[in-house]
């Protein structure tokens, strides 16, 4: 477990006073003797922390904008912590769970699997097998975060292109040639490559293989978007 310089805890707290850098494990548990030990388990590896004493709590609560994990309880009163990791799944809330629990049950287990928790942990446990279960949610949520600002980029810079530069990306994306581009938008060959000249220089893409790997890249909504637009204008 990589050793961090900050070490913070907050009860609840709605912010941390931390470095950025250093990651932020939410733990939510009604438990209170079991928030503190868990608290003193993440700090003792400079890993900063929040606990939360229900879900409730927890959805209400504005947190710090920091790579990290959950550690949920499976079982607690008004809103469970698979009832949780649902709501957040719906939500689009990617940071990875871990769950905990004291009462081991194979079909809860495999509930909080299927749904996406990096580990279902029965009380007691090594507290070294807790721990390497959070650095591993933690560097998913790392790798979770590094593609999503990639594909913000991707996205951002999609949108600076005019709708004929789209059209040309569609039918690069497609493996289409010049020649066949140009056929497909009546355009001249000369004209098709003059946008794709734009549409690298764009999409900041030094080679057609990083063009491709950039639209490859965008969510399928959006490709799917420009791909119908690309089609009613084409025809």
């Amino acid at each position: 477990m990589k050793q961090f310089e900050s070490i913070v805890r907050r009860e609840g707290s709605p912010s941390v006073a931390s470095d950025k850098t250093v990651p932020l494990v939410l733990i939510i548990d009604d438990d209170a003797a079991i928030r503190r030990s868990l608290s003193e388990l993440m700090m003792s590896v400079g890993i900063d922390c929040i606990g939360f004493a229900s879900a409730r709590s927890f959805l209400e609560a504005v947190l710090p904008d920091r790579a990290g994990c959950l550690i949920l309880d499976v079982r607690m009163p008004e809103v469970s912590g698979l009832e949780l990791q649902c709501q957040l799944r719906s939500d689009g809330y990617t940071k990875p769970v871990v769950f905990v629990t004291g009462y081991g049950d194979v079909e809860l287990a495999v509930r909080a699997m299927r749904a996406g928790a990096i580990d279902f942990l029965t009380k007691p446990f090594r507290a070294q097998t807790l721990l390497d279960a959070v650095n591993v949610a933690i560097e998913k949520d790392v790798s979770l975060r590094a593609e999503a600002k990639a594909i913000k980029g991707h996205v951002d810079r999609l949108s600076t292109l005019t709708p004929r530069q789209r059209q040309v990306l569609h039918y690069v994306a497609l493996g289409k040639l010049n020649k066949q581009i140009a056929f497909e938008l009546g355009i001249t060959e000369q004209t098709v490559k003059v946008h794709r000249g734009s549409v690298k220089r764009k999409l900041q893409a030094a080679s057609v293989g990083e063009v491709v790997r950039a639209w490859n890249a965008l969510p399928i909504d959006v490709r799917n978007t420009c791909s119908l637009n690309c089609a009613g204008h084409a025809s």
